[in-house]
């Protein structure tokens, strides 16, 4: 359990008069040195402490379980699995505690799919030092926090999908489309019928008024749609 230090003498204050009650944060990184320099930013802030560390995801599940901090910051891309396949089961863990998601990658459409999971917080790494502590306050409040810079990228994709030009399984196909992929390469990624992926390629060109899949492609660059 080397991957995970835990600091026992982590004390909450009771929320009273004047006093704040710290917030409990645990991190989950497998980069030392990120995670060291996270570990300080948020040491760095008033009632804010570090309950404990870990490197795997698998190992994330269990301290969070233990410990119920108020907030994980977690890596996207733990090399031991797949961030956004256990999301929804960490929330179950412990259902009060927010998730604030840090990541090198700044494509829109992936950020969507992790708050859509379960995450309230993505902060890019880069700027971490200015993002990070503002993201766990707003975590721990229940309050949605993005990068500034991702965030307005990320309002340009949601407002594409409110305004009910494509569904989001429509939004999915034109991803693929973008991708390269053929029809019977979308269908069996999406377990459908190719001619179920017509139709849907039917209703992107006519909702999007665009012919070609050139004119396709620039649009999911546009809208971020082109996640990782």
């Amino acid at each position: 359990m080397d991957a995970i230090r835990q600091d026992p003498g982590l004390r909450a204050v009771a929320d009273r008069g004047d006093q704040q009650r710290t917030l409990s944060v645990v991190i989950a990184d497998d980069h030392a040195l990120m995670r060291q320099g996270l570990r300080r930013l948020l040491e760095g802030e008033e009632h804010v402490a570090v309950a404990g560390e870990t490197t795997e995801l698998e190992q994330t599940g269990a301290v969070v379980a233990e410990h119920k901090p108020d907030v994980l910051v977690l890596d996207m891309h733990l090399r031991d699995g797949s961030t956004l396949a256990v999301l929804r089961e960490l929330r179950q863990r412990s259902p009060g505690t927010q998730i604030v998601i840090v990541s090198m990658d700044d494509t829109p459409a992936l950020a969507q799919r992790a708050l859509a999971t379960g995450a309230i917080g993505y902060v890019l790494k880069e700027h971490a030092d200015e993002d990070l502590a503002p993201a766990v306050r707003a975590a721990a409040r229940g309050d949605e926090y993005l990068s500034p810079a991702l965030g307005r990228r990320l309002a340009t994709l949601r407002h594409a999908l409110s305004e009910g030009r494509l569904t989001a399984r429509e939004s999915e196909v034109l991803r693929l489309i973008a991708f390269g992929h053929t029809n019977v390469e979308i269908a069996r990624k999406l377990e459908v019928s190719p001619r179920t992926i017509e139709t849907h390629r039917a209703n992107i060109h006519e909702k999007l008024a665009l012919r070609t899949r050139a004119e396709l492609v620039r649009y999911a660059l546009r809208t971020g749609l082109l996640a990782s």
